[in-house]
Protein backbone atom coordinates (compact mmCIF):
# COMPACT_ATOMS: atom_id res chain seq x y z
CA UNK A 1 0.00 0.00 0.00
CA UNK A 2 0.85 3.58 -0.63
CA UNK A 3 1.74 5.86 2.11
CA UNK A 4 -1.60 7.92 1.53
CA UNK A 5 -3.29 4.47 1.26
CA UNK A 6 -5.27 5.08 4.91
CA UNK A 7 -5.71 8.93 5.70
CA UNK A 8 -8.48 10.77 7.37
CA UNK A 9 -7.76 14.31 7.56
CA UNK A 10 -11.48 15.79 7.78
CA UNK A 11 -15.53 14.63 8.37
CA UNK A 12 -16.14 15.19 4.42
CA UNK A 13 -13.53 14.72 2.15
CA UNK A 14 -14.80 12.72 -0.39
CA UNK A 15 -14.88 9.17 1.35
CA UNK A 16 -12.46 6.39 -0.61
CA UNK A 17 -12.40 3.56 1.76
CA UNK A 18 -14.46 2.55 4.87
CA UNK A 19 -14.95 -0.50 7.43
CA UNK A 20 -17.71 -2.05 8.09
CA UNK A 21 -19.08 -4.64 10.13
CA UNK A 22 -22.17 -6.54 8.37
CA UNK A 23 -24.27 -8.20 11.49
CA UNK A 24 -24.03 -11.82 11.82
CA UNK A 25 -25.06 -14.12 14.09
CA UNK A 26 -24.18 -12.28 17.35
CA UNK A 27 -27.47 -10.42 17.00
CA UNK A 28 -29.29 -13.75 16.90
CA UNK A 29 -27.69 -13.87 20.74
CA UNK A 30 -30.05 -11.28 21.83
CA UNK A 31 -32.90 -12.24 24.05
CA UNK A 32 -35.27 -9.84 26.43
CA UNK A 33 -32.92 -11.18 29.31
CA UNK A 34 -29.58 -9.97 28.34
CA UNK A 35 -30.12 -7.32 24.97
CA UNK A 36 -29.46 -4.44 27.57
CA UNK A 37 -26.16 -5.44 28.94
CA UNK A 38 -25.42 -6.05 25.11
CA UNK A 39 -26.39 -2.08 24.94
CA UNK A 40 -29.56 -2.93 22.73
CA UNK A 41 -32.80 -1.43 22.97
CA UNK A 42 -34.50 -4.25 20.90
CA UNK A 43 -34.13 -7.39 19.44
CA UNK A 44 -33.42 -6.91 15.91
CA UNK A 45 -34.90 -9.19 12.77
CA UNK A 46 -31.63 -10.92 12.01
CA UNK A 47 -32.47 -11.14 8.23
CA UNK A 48 -33.53 -7.84 7.94
CA UNK A 49 -31.02 -6.14 9.80
CA UNK A 50 -28.40 -7.66 7.11
CA UNK A 51 -30.35 -6.53 4.18
CA UNK A 52 -30.70 -2.94 5.71
CA UNK A 53 -26.79 -3.22 5.68
CA UNK A 54 -26.53 -4.68 2.39
CA UNK A 55 -28.40 -1.49 1.25
CA UNK A 56 -26.02 0.48 3.19
CA UNK A 57 -22.92 -1.28 1.35
CA UNK A 58 -24.12 -1.07 -1.54
CA UNK A 59 -25.10 2.79 -1.50
CA UNK A 60 -21.04 3.37 -0.88
CA UNK A 61 -20.36 1.21 -3.79
CA UNK A 62 -22.55 3.16 -6.16
CA UNK A 63 -20.45 5.79 -5.11
CA UNK A 64 -16.74 5.09 -5.87
CA UNK A 65 -16.25 3.92 -1.77
CA UNK A 66 -14.31 0.71 -1.01
CA UNK A 67 -16.19 -1.41 1.57
CA UNK A 68 -13.80 -3.54 3.68
CA UNK A 69 -15.37 -6.18 5.90
CA UNK A 70 -14.05 -6.19 9.35
CA UNK A 71 -15.12 -10.09 9.71
CA UNK A 72 -13.14 -10.48 6.49
CA UNK A 73 -10.26 -8.94 7.74
CA UNK A 74 -10.16 -10.58 10.70
CA UNK A 75 -10.38 -14.72 9.39
CA UNK A 76 -7.12 -13.17 7.12
CA UNK A 77 -5.80 -11.72 10.60
CA UNK A 78 -6.10 -15.23 12.77
CA UNK A 79 -4.33 -17.05 9.88
CA UNK A 80 -0.99 -14.96 11.45
CA UNK A 81 0.30 -17.07 14.67
CA UNK A 82 0.73 -14.26 17.33
CA UNK A 83 -2.66 -12.87 16.60
CA UNK A 84 -4.28 -15.81 16.76
CA UNK A 85 -2.74 -16.33 20.39
CA UNK A 86 -3.67 -12.85 21.67
CA UNK A 87 -7.35 -12.65 20.74
CA UNK A 88 -7.62 -16.22 21.75
CA UNK A 89 -5.78 -15.28 25.32
CA UNK A 90 -8.17 -12.27 25.61
CA UNK A 91 -11.43 -14.29 24.17
CA UNK A 92 -11.44 -16.51 27.88
CA UNK A 93 -9.81 -14.99 30.46
CA UNK A 94 -9.28 -17.27 33.49
CA UNK A 95 -10.46 -14.68 36.14
CA UNK A 96 -13.68 -15.70 33.92
CA UNK A 97 -14.28 -18.81 33.04
CA UNK A 98 -11.49 -20.11 35.24
CA UNK A 99 -7.99 -21.72 35.16
CA UNK A 100 -9.33 -25.16 34.31
CA UNK A 101 -12.15 -24.06 31.15
CA UNK A 102 -9.61 -21.96 30.26
CA UNK A 103 -6.58 -24.01 29.31
CA UNK A 104 -8.86 -26.79 27.29
CA UNK A 105 -11.09 -23.73 25.39
CA UNK A 106 -7.78 -21.95 23.95
CA UNK A 107 -6.61 -25.05 23.02
CA UNK A 108 -10.12 -26.00 20.95
CA UNK A 109 -10.16 -22.67 19.99
CA UNK A 110 -6.29 -22.19 18.34
CA UNK A 111 -7.36 -25.10 16.23
CA UNK A 112 -10.23 -23.96 14.77
CA UNK A 113 -10.12 -22.54 11.12
CA UNK A 114 -10.00 -18.83 11.16
CA UNK A 115 -13.39 -18.72 9.69
CA UNK A 116 -14.62 -20.35 12.37
CA UNK A 117 -12.89 -18.59 15.01
CA UNK A 118 -13.90 -15.48 13.66
CA UNK A 119 -17.26 -16.44 13.89
CA UNK A 120 -17.01 -17.82 17.42
CA UNK A 121 -15.17 -14.44 18.17
CA UNK A 122 -17.93 -12.59 17.21
CA UNK A 123 -20.76 -14.62 17.94
CA UNK A 124 -19.84 -16.13 20.99
CA UNK A 125 -20.10 -19.35 22.94
CA UNK A 126 -22.35 -21.24 25.33
CA UNK A 127 -21.71 -23.60 27.41
CA UNK A 128 -23.63 -26.03 25.76
CA UNK A 129 -21.84 -25.21 22.58
CA UNK A 130 -18.39 -26.57 24.03
CA UNK A 131 -16.89 -29.48 22.56
CA UNK A 132 -17.92 -32.64 24.22
CA UNK A 133 -15.57 -34.12 27.24
CA UNK A 134 -14.44 -30.97 28.30
CA UNK A 135 -13.22 -30.06 31.46
CA UNK A 136 -15.79 -30.64 34.67
CA UNK A 137 -14.54 -27.95 36.93
CA UNK A 138 -16.39 -25.70 39.15
CA UNK A 139 -17.55 -23.09 36.48
CA UNK A 140 -18.75 -25.90 33.82
CA UNK A 141 -20.80 -27.66 36.98
CA UNK A 142 -22.31 -24.16 38.09
CA UNK A 143 -22.98 -22.96 34.14
CA UNK A 144 -26.92 -21.85 33.90
CA UNK A 145 -28.48 -22.80 30.46
CA UNK A 146 -27.48 -20.69 27.50
CA UNK A 147 -24.87 -18.98 29.60
CA UNK A 148 -22.12 -17.67 27.40
CA UNK A 149 -18.59 -18.73 28.03
CA UNK A 150 -17.27 -16.36 25.34
CA UNK A 151 -20.11 -13.38 24.98
CA UNK A 152 -21.21 -12.22 21.86
CA UNK A 153 -20.31 -8.85 20.34
CA UNK A 154 -23.18 -7.35 18.92
CA UNK A 155 -22.17 -3.62 19.16
CA UNK A 156 -19.34 -4.72 16.00
CA UNK A 157 -21.72 -3.22 13.67
CA UNK A 158 -20.46 0.06 14.93
CA UNK A 159 -16.97 -0.29 13.48
CA UNK A 160 -16.90 3.51 14.32
CA UNK A 161 -16.23 3.14 18.34
CA UNK A 162 -13.50 0.46 17.79
CA UNK A 163 -11.06 2.40 15.83
CA UNK A 164 -10.76 6.19 14.34
CA UNK A 165 -7.95 7.64 11.68
CA UNK A 166 -6.66 10.79 12.36
CA UNK A 167 -4.23 11.80 9.61
CA UNK A 168 -2.32 8.76 8.86
CA UNK A 169 -2.38 7.66 12.53
CA UNK A 170 -5.19 4.83 13.81
CA UNK A 171 -6.58 4.81 17.28
CA UNK A 172 -7.51 1.82 18.39
CA UNK A 173 -9.90 2.67 21.49
CA UNK A 174 -11.18 1.87 24.83
CA UNK A 175 -14.85 0.97 24.95
CA UNK A 176 -16.36 1.97 28.63
CA UNK A 177 -18.89 -0.30 28.46
CA UNK A 178 -18.10 -4.25 29.43
CA UNK A 179 -20.27 -5.45 26.29
CA UNK A 180 -17.64 -3.63 24.26
CA UNK A 181 -14.28 -4.47 25.83
CA UNK A 182 -13.29 -7.65 24.01
CA UNK A 183 -13.64 -5.24 20.97
CA UNK A 184 -10.85 -3.71 21.17
CA UNK A 185 -8.35 -7.13 21.27
CA UNK A 186 -10.13 -8.02 17.63
CA UNK A 187 -9.39 -4.67 16.47
CA UNK A 188 -6.13 -4.13 17.70
CA UNK A 189 -5.16 -7.56 15.55
CA UNK A 190 -6.06 -6.42 12.62
CA UNK A 191 -4.51 -2.94 12.78
CA UNK A 192 -1.17 -4.78 14.39
CA UNK A 193 -1.09 -7.79 12.21
CA UNK A 194 -3.09 -7.87 8.74
CA UNK A 195 -0.77 -7.22 5.85
CA UNK A 196 -3.20 -4.22 4.49
CA UNK A 197 -2.26 -2.24 8.02
CA UNK A 198 1.56 -2.84 8.65
CA UNK A 199 3.00 -0.23 10.04
CA UNK A 200 0.55 1.83 10.84
CA UNK A 201 1.17 4.10 13.81
CA UNK A 202 -1.05 3.58 16.48
CA UNK A 203 -2.00 6.75 18.40
CA UNK A 204 -4.02 4.57 20.72
CA UNK A 205 -2.95 1.23 22.02
CA UNK A 206 -6.12 0.18 22.92
CA UNK A 207 -5.25 -2.07 26.23
CA UNK A 208 -6.91 -2.56 29.41
CA UNK A 209 -4.83 0.64 30.59
CA UNK A 210 -5.91 2.96 28.95
CA UNK A 211 -8.34 5.62 29.88
CA UNK A 212 -12.19 5.19 28.11
CA UNK A 213 -12.29 6.83 24.49
CA UNK A 214 -14.64 5.58 21.97
CA UNK A 215 -14.60 6.58 18.30
CA UNK A 216 -18.06 7.60 18.20
CA UNK A 217 -17.03 10.92 20.16
CA UNK A 218 -14.09 11.78 17.84
CA UNK A 219 -14.97 14.71 15.25
CA UNK A 220 -12.63 15.14 12.46
CA UNK A 221 -13.59 18.81 12.15
CA UNK A 222 -10.63 20.26 9.94
CA UNK A 223 -6.70 19.25 9.25
CA UNK A 224 -5.40 19.29 12.46
CA UNK A 225 -8.80 19.81 14.53
CA UNK A 226 -10.32 17.58 16.26
CA UNK A 227 -13.13 17.74 18.64
CA UNK A 228 -13.71 15.36 21.46
CA UNK A 229 -16.78 14.28 23.50
CA UNK A 230 -16.51 13.51 27.24
CA UNK A 231 -19.49 11.87 28.57
CA UNK A 232 -20.90 8.54 29.00
CA UNK A 233 -18.31 6.54 26.64
CA UNK A 234 -15.02 9.10 26.60
CA UNK A 235 -13.39 10.43 29.94
CA UNK A 236 -11.45 13.50 30.47
CA UNK A 237 -8.33 11.56 31.04
CA UNK A 238 -9.25 9.84 27.47
CA UNK A 239 -9.46 13.06 25.95
CA UNK A 240 -5.93 14.05 27.47
CA UNK A 241 -4.16 11.12 26.72
CA UNK A 242 -5.31 11.44 23.12
CA UNK A 243 -4.67 15.07 22.66
CA UNK A 244 -1.02 14.57 23.80
CA UNK A 245 -0.25 11.91 21.76
CA UNK A 246 -1.82 13.49 18.69
CA UNK A 247 0.45 16.58 19.31
CA UNK A 248 3.10 14.71 20.01
CA UNK A 249 2.05 12.85 16.39
CA UNK A 250 2.18 16.09 14.47
CA UNK A 251 -1.58 15.35 13.24
CA UNK A 252 -3.13 17.87 15.25
CA UNK A 253 -2.86 21.68 15.95
CA UNK A 254 -6.14 21.98 18.51
CA UNK A 255 -8.44 19.31 20.06
CA UNK A 256 -11.66 20.55 21.58
CA UNK A 257 -13.12 18.83 25.00
CA UNK A 258 -16.48 18.92 24.62
CA UNK A 259 -19.03 17.99 27.37
CA UNK A 260 -21.83 15.98 26.47
CA UNK A 261 -24.85 14.86 29.25
CA UNK A 262 -24.00 11.10 30.29
CA UNK A 263 -27.33 9.39 29.08
CA UNK A 264 -28.07 6.75 26.82
CA UNK A 265 -29.76 9.20 24.27
CA UNK A 266 -26.16 10.89 24.21
CA UNK A 267 -24.07 8.56 24.73
CA UNK A 268 -21.59 10.02 22.13
CA UNK A 269 -20.68 13.82 20.31
CA UNK A 270 -21.99 12.02 17.05
CA UNK A 271 -24.95 10.98 18.32
CA UNK A 272 -26.42 14.73 18.79
CA UNK A 273 -23.26 16.46 16.07
CA UNK A 274 -22.11 15.48 12.92
CA UNK A 275 -20.60 17.47 10.23
CA UNK A 276 -22.10 17.51 6.68
CA UNK A 277 -20.04 19.94 4.48
CA UNK A 278 -17.27 21.77 4.70
CA UNK A 279 -18.94 24.92 6.96
CA UNK A 280 -22.02 22.65 8.47
CA UNK A 281 -23.33 20.36 10.92
CA UNK A 282 -26.54 18.45 11.43
CA UNK A 283 -27.45 19.50 15.13
CA UNK A 284 -29.93 18.19 18.10
CA UNK A 285 -31.73 21.73 18.67
CA UNK A 286 -31.78 21.15 22.36
CA UNK A 287 -27.90 21.60 22.81
CA UNK A 288 -26.80 23.51 19.89
CA UNK A 289 -26.86 26.81 22.65
CA UNK A 290 -25.61 25.01 25.15
CA UNK A 291 -22.72 22.53 24.12
CA UNK A 292 -19.67 23.61 25.20
CA UNK A 293 -16.27 23.21 24.62
CA UNK A 294 -12.78 23.82 25.95
CA UNK A 295 -10.19 24.25 23.92
CA UNK A 296 -7.02 22.33 24.30
CA UNK A 297 -3.67 23.12 22.38
CA UNK A 298 0.04 22.17 23.04
CA UNK A 299 1.82 24.28 25.54
CA UNK A 300 5.34 22.47 25.21
CA UNK A 301 6.75 18.34 24.37
CA UNK A 302 4.88 17.37 27.66
CA UNK A 303 1.99 20.20 28.92
CA UNK A 304 -1.13 21.42 27.81
CA UNK A 305 -3.43 24.66 27.95
CA UNK A 306 -6.42 24.49 28.26
CA UNK A 307 -8.68 27.56 27.73
CA UNK A 308 -11.85 28.50 29.83
CA UNK A 309 -15.21 27.07 28.31
CA UNK A 310 -16.56 28.88 25.43
CA UNK A 311 -19.71 27.81 23.09
CA UNK A 312 -18.83 24.98 21.16
CA UNK A 313 -19.81 26.32 17.64
CA UNK A 314 -17.79 29.29 18.51
CA UNK A 315 -14.50 27.50 19.76
CA UNK A 316 -14.93 24.97 16.50
CA UNK A 317 -15.39 27.72 14.20
CA UNK A 318 -12.48 29.58 15.31
CA UNK A 319 -9.92 26.33 15.75
CA UNK A 320 -10.92 25.74 11.88
CA UNK A 321 -10.21 29.45 10.89
CA UNK A 322 -13.70 30.11 9.46
CA UNK A 323 -16.03 32.71 10.50
CA UNK A 324 -19.31 30.61 11.35
CA UNK A 325 -20.78 26.73 11.61
CA UNK A 326 -23.72 26.83 9.57
CA UNK A 327 -26.05 24.82 12.00
CA UNK A 328 -29.58 22.79 10.60
CA UNK A 329 -31.62 21.58 13.33
CA UNK A 330 -33.04 17.66 13.72
CA UNK A 331 -36.60 18.89 13.46
CA UNK A 332 -38.74 21.90 13.85
CA UNK A 333 -40.34 21.61 16.94
CA UNK A 334 -39.31 20.27 20.03
CA UNK A 335 -41.07 16.36 20.01
CA UNK A 336 -40.07 15.82 16.48
CA UNK A 337 -36.05 16.96 17.09
CA UNK A 338 -36.20 14.32 20.31
CA UNK A 339 -37.49 11.55 18.32
CA UNK A 340 -35.48 12.32 14.99
CA UNK A 341 -32.25 12.64 18.08
CA UNK A 342 -33.26 9.44 19.54
CA UNK A 343 -33.52 7.60 15.78
CA UNK A 344 -30.06 8.91 15.30
CA UNK A 345 -31.31 11.97 12.81
CA UNK A 346 -27.65 13.50 13.47
CA UNK A 347 -25.84 10.70 12.96
CA UNK A 348 -24.96 11.21 9.42
CA UNK A 349 -22.20 9.88 7.25
CA UNK A 350 -20.41 12.54 4.98
CA UNK A 351 -19.46 11.06 1.56
CA UNK A 352 -18.30 14.31 0.26
CA UNK A 353 -18.94 17.79 1.70
CA UNK A 354 -22.63 18.66 1.00
CA UNK A 355 -23.22 14.69 0.10
CA UNK A 356 -24.37 12.14 3.16
CA UNK A 357 -26.28 9.04 4.51
CA UNK A 358 -28.79 8.78 6.83
CA UNK A 359 -31.44 6.86 7.25
CA UNK A 360 -34.79 7.19 5.66
CA UNK A 361 -36.92 7.21 8.87
CA UNK A 362 -35.46 10.95 9.85
CA UNK A 363 -37.66 12.76 7.36
CA UNK A 364 -37.88 16.11 9.17
CA UNK A 365 -34.20 16.39 9.15
CA UNK A 366 -33.46 14.75 5.84
CA UNK A 367 -35.78 17.64 3.98
CA UNK A 368 -34.13 20.50 6.57
CA UNK A 369 -31.16 18.77 5.23
CA UNK A 370 -32.06 19.17 1.62
CA UNK A 371 -33.42 22.44 2.13
CA UNK A 372 -29.86 23.84 3.56
CA UNK A 373 -28.38 22.51 0.12
CA UNK A 374 -27.29 19.10 1.81
CA UNK A 375 -27.78 16.13 -0.63
CA UNK A 376 -29.35 13.37 1.54
CA UNK A 377 -28.86 9.30 0.09
CA UNK A 378 -31.36 7.37 2.05
CA UNK A 379 -31.14 3.84 3.90
CA UNK A 380 -33.45 1.71 5.83
CA UNK A 381 -32.58 1.43 9.46
CA UNK A 382 -35.21 0.17 11.07
CA UNK A 383 -33.81 -3.20 12.46
CA UNK A 384 -29.99 -1.81 12.43
CA UNK A 385 -31.52 0.92 14.60
CA UNK A 386 -32.10 -0.68 17.58
CA UNK A 387 -28.44 -0.73 18.66
CA UNK A 388 -28.45 3.33 18.69
CA UNK A 389 -26.58 3.67 15.77
CA UNK A 390 -26.63 5.47 12.70
CA UNK A 391 -24.75 5.35 9.24
CA UNK A 392 -21.52 7.26 10.95
CA UNK A 393 -21.49 4.83 13.81
CA UNK A 394 -21.59 1.90 11.35
CA UNK A 395 -18.62 2.80 9.40
CA UNK A 396 -14.61 3.59 9.97
CA UNK A 397 -13.04 6.04 7.34
CA UNK A 398 -10.28 4.73 6.34
CA UNK A 399 -9.31 6.91 3.10
CA UNK A 400 -10.99 10.24 2.70
CA UNK A 401 -9.63 12.71 0.01
CA UNK A 402 -8.02 15.74 1.50
CA UNK A 403 -10.04 19.13 1.18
Amino acid sequence: MTADAHRVTSEVGRLRTVMLHRPGAELSRLTPRNSADLLFDGLPWVSRAQDEHDGFASALRQRGVEVLYLRELLEQTLDHPEARTDVVRSAVPPTVVGPQLATVLRTWLLDLPSDELAGVLAAGLTHEELPAHGPDGVVARLATVGEFVVRPLPNLLFTRDCSVWVDDHVAVTSPSMHARQRERALTGAIYRHHPRFAGTPLLYGGSAQEAWFEGGDVLVMAPGVVAVGTGQRTTPAGVEAFALRAFAAGIAHTVLAVPIAQERATMHLDTICTMVDRDAVVMFPAVADTLSAYTVTPLDEHDLQVSDPQPFLVAAAAAMGIDRLRTIDTGLDPVTAEREQWDDGNNTLALAPGLVVAYERNVVTNHALERAGIEVVRIAGSELGSGRGGPRCMSCPVLRDPL
